[in-house]
């Protein structure tokens, strides 16, 4: 009974003051409204790059040559592939072969799905009869699709077969497709394509068509003019550039039950470096794992979130200042009430129960509000950026746990001071 008189009371008190009330409330507003909206922000960044990175394969692991002084390595996971001149001129001892790759996979075979290879030739230009776009050549083998998330459309993959052969094959994506033939994807199987690289042309015919996607990044170029990337045989890409046998990264896909990704990764490098490259004075083996890189950019996201959300957390300090301000006002203007009340035998806990419920009110109300203000404003924000919004949960419910604190210690000094009022004196109040 005494917990619920106390809330009427509480109650009853705020909406006498409704305009002071929501002034006082108004700091706790902002500073869990900020808090949230920055955490849903980092929620969804979080999420988006988790999305991204299992798309791109959570058991990938590349393994790629690196110099042994910086540790820095050259080609990550078909990311930074270096430059195609640069792969060309390598001497021998400074690529892995596919006598390398056969081994570990023979080493490993338990653990090991399949392997991915992937070189960058460049750009160049497409032509289809009077049709023609500007392209990124990929050359890939078959264990490439198992490394990254690629939907087929149309037609088939690439096999290993058309790398053992080096066939002149290729597969294009469905926008692509789009602007060679007004038929689309099935209009194009089949179909002769010429590739312009440097001042020779070299003819293709398209086995497979997969659905291109887009990025969420801002580009200034207009929808014709987006380069996509075609996929070839890895032989055959080798033959365009004149390079010989190796490469200088390739990607593993380990099997699902593989449970320490890192621990495995390890155990291929240390088994490369000691087979392989143990007397390569300038080159080794390095990895990394598609869920470490994930994990740094998390931790990255996540710690300047805190960092930005403590900065906005010290406007609930300057709330809890509010609150205790204008409840030392009330207590001021209802002395005679509390006075009254203690002379009819109210206890000094009732008194000081009553004022912290109604503080606790005033910043759980102020804390509703604000996650409400934070949530639009985070998925506003999210929106913009061209993410899904995701709600932070552990962040809501740690601001209403936050508010019922903030009403606790900043309405306990109000509630004792008239407590241990003389009901007296505060009957002869005025």
């Amino acid at each position: 009974m005494l917990i619920g008189e106390s809330i009427k009371l509480g109650i009853k008190g705020i909406a006498n003051n409704k305009m002071r009330a929501v002034l006082t409330m108004l700091g706790i507003i902002i500073g869990i409204g900020s808090v949230i909206a920055i955490m849903t922000v980092s929620s969804s960044l979080t999420h988006s790059i988790t999305r991204t990175f299992v798309k791109m394969g959570a058991n990938n692991i590349t393994a790629g040559l690196r110099k042994k002084s910086d540790k820095e390595l050259e080609r990550v996971n078909g990311g930074n592939m270096g430059d195609p001149q640069k792969q060309m001129n390598r001497k021998e001892e400074e690529r892995i072969t596919d006598e390398m790759i056969a081994d570990v996979k023979r080493e490993y075979r338990t653990e090991i799905a399949s392997v991915a290879l992937n070189e960058i030739i460049g750009n160049a230009v497409l032509q289809s009869g009077r049709a023609s776009a500007n392209v990124s050549i990929s050359a890939i083998n078959r264990g490439y699709f198992d490394s990254h998330d690629s939907r087929l459309l149309c037609g088939r993959y690439l096999s290993e077969r058309d790398v053992q052969e080096r066939r002149p094959v290729i597969m294009i994506s469905d926008r692509l497709a789009g602007q060679l033939s007004a038929g689309g994807g099935q209009s194009v199987l089949g179909r002769p394509l010429t590739i312009a690289a440097g001042n020779m042309n070299y003819d293709f015919y398209v086995v497979g068509v997969y659905k291109y996607r887009e990025d969420n990044s801002f580009s200034q170029e207009a929808e014709e003019d987006v380069v996509t990337t075609v996929y070839i045989p890895v032989t055959t890409g080798r033959e365009i550039m004149h390079s010989a046998d190796g490469y200088g990264a390739f990607t593993i896909v380990a099997h699902p039950h593989v449970e320490n990704l890192a621990a495995f990764a390890a155990r291929i490098e240390t088994y490369m470096n000691r087979k392989f490259f143990g007397s390569n004075k300038d080159y080794q083996i390095g990895t990394v794992t598609m869920s470490s890189i994930k994990g740094s950019m998390s931790n990255v996201i996540q710690s300047v979130s805190v960092a930005i959300a403590f900065i906005a957390g010290i406007s609930l300090l300057v709330g809890g200042i509010g609150i205790m301000n204008i409840m030392l006002v009330s207590v001021t203007e209802r002395t005679k009430e509390i006075g009254v009340r203690k002379a009819l035998g109210a206890k000094n806990s009732a008194i000081r129960f009553q004022f912290i419920v109604e503080s606790v009110i005033l910043c759980v109300i102020g804390g509703v509000l604000g996650i409400i203000l934070g949530l639009l404003l985070g998925a506003f924000a999210v929106s913009v950026l061209g993410y899904p919004a995701v709600a932070p949960v552990s962040a809501i419910v740690g601001a209403v746990v936050f508010s019922m604190i903030i009403g606790v210690l900043f309405g306990y000094y109000p509630a004792n001071r008239v407590a241990k009022m003389n009901p007296i004196e505060a009957l002869r109040y005025e």
